[in-house]
């Protein structure tokens, strides 16, 4: 019998080290979602139309290196508000969701449009402010030059995408359970989720 998790939230968020930890704790498949933009996003930068890209994937396309790109990440975002790829990746995520012994998707739409019937569902979040210094921390270890405030300007440029587009807006399903990890440890934010989620298995 299946159990799936969705993880939503905006970038940088901890969303993704959140949805891998409970992944590991319950020994669950785990899927991040926002890989498959991103795959979508690179074969855009490379010449490939968006939606034929979304409709050729495969699961290797999701395992280059260059997909944790700052560029990669700004097409994922551009790509993500064209319904026709959306569309594409819908059944791909459905499917590896209800697969058997269990899912985590991680993503901005899994609990609201993706999974509504998802058993367990939380919202991670963090002030743009915290998240931004936790994306250009992790840049610069990277070495990319920028600066902090070209990152916060990054991060509300994705979180106004997001949020306001017609197609599948990042938003807190109604039943899902918030985390805010501004002023959370890690260890502190993941223990918050597998609370959560035990209390879901638990009714």
């Amino acid at each position: 019998m299946g159990f799936t998790i969705a993880i939503d939230g905006p970038a940088a968020a901890g969303k993704g080290t959140i949805s891998r930890a409970v992944a590991a704790h319950f020994g669950f498949a785990h899927l991040d979602t926002g890989l498959l933009y991103r795959a979508v996003g690179a074969k855009m930068l490379a010449g490939e139309a968006p939606v034929d890209a979304a409709r050729n994937l495969v699961p290797e396309d999701l395992e280059s290196d260059e997909l944790r790109s700052p560029g990669v990440a700004q097409a994922a975002s551009k790509v993500a508000v064209i319904a026709e790829v959306r569309a594409a990746l819908v059944d791909f995520q459905r499917a590896f969701a209800r697969r058997a012994g269990g899912a985590v998707l991680d993503g901005r739409d899994i609990g609201t449009v993706i999974c509504p019937e998802a058993e367990a569902k939380l919202f991670v979040t963090a002030t743009a402010e915290v998240r931004a210094t936790r994306r250009f921390l992790e840049l610069t270890q990277k070495g990319t030059v920028t600066t902090l405030e070209e990152v916060l300007a990054d991060v509300k440029a994705r979180d106004e995408r997001d949020m306001n587009r017609a197609e599948a807006p990042l938003r807190p399903a109604g039943d899902a359970v918030l985390i805010d990890t501004s002023t959370l440890a890690i260890e502190e934010a993941v223990a918050k989720a597998i609370a959560a989620i035990e209390a879901r298995r638990a009714d």
